[in-house]
């Protein structure tokens, strides 16, 4: 089942979301419209706003109110993806050119400040200081978490604490406040607002380490870039690390740099696929989603909470 059919009964919002992402993006320069307008229409899941709308719908939703919630939550995230790839100097992103790619490197960083500034723009219409302080240190994280990913690049001693500390940073943290926003925007009660957070942060650390593990398994037509771009731009992700366990397979990932081959890479991949590395990356991601279960456990029953167990679910079953 596709992920889109697990919220069906969200569509119509789900669409003026997509709408309002077009208007927030609109820009004097053309030159950063049609860069922003690039990014916007190479897709994506839309996880975060979805689940702004979802934890909404446990409190008084007015698609009114929480749009904004959603929009701005988006735009921050498709701020960081602009970066990261200038970071990465990656060529595609889902199939399709890059901004640094398609331009450069500065009207790629241009362009991603230039969304993320929308986003704030949009949280102004938010009534709830909560709202912005929690939004303000989430906001301070993501960059402190882009830092840190600059400075383990190819750093291949990091721990599995390193590593977990990163991804909460670069997507946990994110999609944690996504639910949590979402159901202030709604009016939900604290009790609420703060299970929501923890939700999505354990949804979120399980869908990173997901997508780690579909680096090294995927194909390039179902990743949109070749298997092992992680790895050969020098994210050391949850399997390499597991997989860096055996002396032999270390000493070959340790000579990882971005001239690599793709046939060494290829080699590489497949010994990391044979390690045992997949399966205990998996073990792990299974445990973040069981927290997230138990978690929904504690919530009132709506459509919703239907929803989002599908969700895990399907985040528990993803192949690619």
């Amino acid at each position: 089942m596709k992920l889109q059919m697990m919220y069906t009964f969200l569509k119509p919002d789900i669409d003026r979301i997509e709408q309002e992402l077009e208007v927030a993006i609109q820009a004097d320069s053309p030159l950063l419209s049609e860069a922003s307008l690039h990014l916007l229409q190479a897709g994506g899941k839309r996880i975060r706003p979805v689940f702004v709308l979802l934890a909404g719908k446990f409190g008084n939703y007015d698609i009114e109110v929480i749009k904004d919630v959603a929009v701005a939550l988006e735009l921050i995230h498709m701020a960081s993806l602009v970066h990261d790839d200038v970071i990465d100097d990656a060529a595609l992103r889902r199939g399709k050119p890059t901004i640094k790619s398609k331009w450069d490197n500065r009207i790629a960083m241009y362009t991603g400040d230039y969304i993320f500034a929308r986003s704030l723009e949009r949280m102004t219409n938010i009534p709830y200081p909560l709202a912005h302080q929690i939004l303000a240190h989430t906001i301070v994280e993501v960059c402190v978490g882009e830092i840190e990913q600059i400075k383990d690049k190819y750093r291949f001693n990091q721990s599995v604490r390193d590593y977990l500390r990163r991804i909460k940073r670069k997507t946990a943290l994110l999609i944690a406040v996504s639910c949590q926003l979402g159901a202030i925007a709604a009016g939900c009660t604290e009790e609420i607002h703060k299970k929501m957070y923890w939700f999505g942060y354990y949804v979120g650390m399980a869908f990173q380490i997901t997508d780690d593990i579909l680096d090294i398994v995927g194909t390039e037509q179902q990743l949109g870039k070749p298997a092992g771009s992680d790895l050969l731009q020098g994210n050391i992700t949850l399997p390499v690390l597991y997989a860096m366990e055996s002396p032999l397979l270390r000493q070959q990932i340790e000579k990882v740099h971005e001239q690599t081959s793709k046939e060494e890479i290829g080699a590489i991949i497949e010994r990391i696929k044979t390690s045992g590395a997949i399966d205990r990356s998996y073990d792990v991601s299974r445990m973040y989603l069981n927290k997230a279960l138990n978690i929904l456990d504690q919530l009132p029953a709506n459509r919703a909470k239907q929803s989002f167990q599908k969700i895990v679910n399907y985040i528990g079953k993803r192949k690619y």
